[in-house]
């Protein structure tokens, strides 16, 4: 056996060594964190819940989810331990602490886009159309404006000339059956 034939089995072990390896490394963290829990400490479960802790056994925690609701879970349910601020924060629905290195994110659009643009253009039509070209467009506008009429004259003439010629059809079998009956009349 050659190593060109071993390498691809070695490569598999390797890459199975690796991913198990930041695996336990992950799992022992998670340990390490429920671990330091202390009553009093706000927590968020795997659910999605957060409460503060009260009481800690072996394998389950008591939680405190709302005052005076208690509910038991397992130690390992405990998704994130919370720092004191951050956990009073999303409690009280404060606004979050801005540092000046980190970006604020607008909660609307006007402030990301010309706030005095938007409202021109929304005081004309009372709504914002998106799909309308800016002013420098003027050229792609008239161009697209008369495509779209030239369409829609199209399509009126085929609709006037299939109704006209719906209408024409039962005059055409009238004047058959006339002519059948003068043909019927000239052989009397």
């Amino acid at each position: 056996m050659s190593i060109m034939t071993l390498l691809p089995f070695i490569v598999l072990i390797g890459a199975m060594f690796l991913m198990t390896r930041s695996a336990k490394k992950k799992q022992q963290a998670a340990q390490q964190m429920r671990d330091e829990m202390q009553p009093g400490t706000g927590v968020r479960t795997i659910g999605g819940m957060y409460a503060t802790v009260k009481e800690i056994h072996e394998e389950t925690v008591l939680l405190e989810v709302a005052p005076g609701v208690h509910a038991i879970y397992a130690k390992n349910a405990i998704g994130a331990v919370l720092a004191d601020e951050e956990y009073n924060r999303i409690l009280d629905g404060a606004d979050p602490i801005t540092g000046e290195d980190k970006p604020v994110v607008p909660d609307d659009v006007s402030s990301l886009t010309g706030a005095d643009e938007a409202t021109e253009k929304g005081d004309k039509a009372g709504k914002i159309d998106l799909g309308k070209a800016e002013a420098g467009d003027d050229a792609a506008v008239d161009e697209a404006d008369k495509a779209k009429d030239a369409e829609a004259d199209k399509a009126d003439k085929t609709d006037k000339a299939d109704k006209a010629d719906k209408a024409d059809e039962p005059a055409a079998k009238g004047d058959a059956a006339k002519d059948g009956k003068a043909g019927d009349a000239d052989a009397k």
